[in-house]
């Protein structure tokens, strides 16, 4: 597929995506959303990736779902809306499915939609001007689509107060949230982000693949069912070898040549 909306690159191990509508804010239109779904799918696909960044072009992370598509709604029939409704939550189902590390970097506003991206990813790193929020309710609508997101990030006191108040938060009151999970100054964010990345990526893929799996696929399992799943995926990861390579390069007092298998 062909980017319009989005820019994709992929640098020492590290794919980038940019959403790259700056004068609309970045908003989560149907093809921006086509786009993105596509291009965090050829970044976990590709055995050279280890981790990904998301950013924003522009002052703006992402402003949310776009108000003139929301107004094609109001027209259309019910079961139209309903498989709309359905098709618009792909997006957001990544978050789960995903094995290779998602890395949210907040440049800017990052409001309803924008907000449930930075809860989805697995780390998130924000500026200290950055904005965040759960602002539906000021426009008639719900947080449908990323309230379980939300609500796995900040707990479901806080994230009853983000959705019924529609507060704007600061990025350090993000951070006390557990929204993001660290503020640094504008200007350091992308060297920040860069370097984050590169410690991420600098680990065993085949692992990181494992422990995202491990997290995902034991929240809702039954304590002692986990311990099994567990325990049989852990065979993997004595019998790989990047164990193996992870060892001998310890011994050895030298860096690690993973091959993600």
């Amino acid at each position: 597929m062909s980017y319009e909306t989005i820019v994709y690159e992929v640098n020492e191990h590290i794919a980038t995506i940019t959403l790259n509508v700056p004068d609309k804010r970045n908003p989560l239109t149907a093809q921006l959303t086509t786009e993105l779904m596509d291009a965090m799918q050829r970044a976990d696909e590709d055995e050279d990736v280890r981790v990904m960044i998301l950013t924003g072009a522009g002052k703006s992370f992402s402003a949310g779902g776009n108000l003139e598509e929301f107004k094609s709604n109001f027209t259309k029939p019910i079961p139209e809306l309903h498989f709309d409704g359905r098709k618009s939550t792909e997006l957001f189902k990544m978050g789960e499915t995903l094995r290779t590390p998602l890395i949210a970097s907040v440049n800017g506003a990052a409001l309803g939609g924008g907000t449930g991206l930075v809860a989805m990813s697995h780390i998130a790193i924000a500026s200290r001007t950055a904005k965040l929020g759960l602002t539906e309710l000021k426009l008639g609508i719900v947080p449908y689509v990323i309230l379980p997101w939300v609500r796995r990030a900040v707990g479901d006191r806080k994230a009853m107060e983000m959705m019924l108040s529609a507060d704007i938060l600061s990025a350090d009151e993000a951070a006390e949230r557990n929204l993001v999970h660290r503020v640094v100054e504008h200007e350091d964010l992308e060297k920040e982000t860069w370097e984050l990345a590169q410690k991420v990526a600098s680990n065993s893929p085949l692992a990181a693949s494992l422990a995202l799996d491990a997290f995902y696929t034991t929240e809702q399992m039954d304590l002692q069912k986990s311990f099994d799943y567990l325990s049989t995926l852990r065979l993997v990861s004595f019998r790989s070898e990047d164990l193996k390579e992870g060892a001998t390069a310890f011994l050895e007092k030298r860096k690690p040549e993973w091959k993600g298998k």
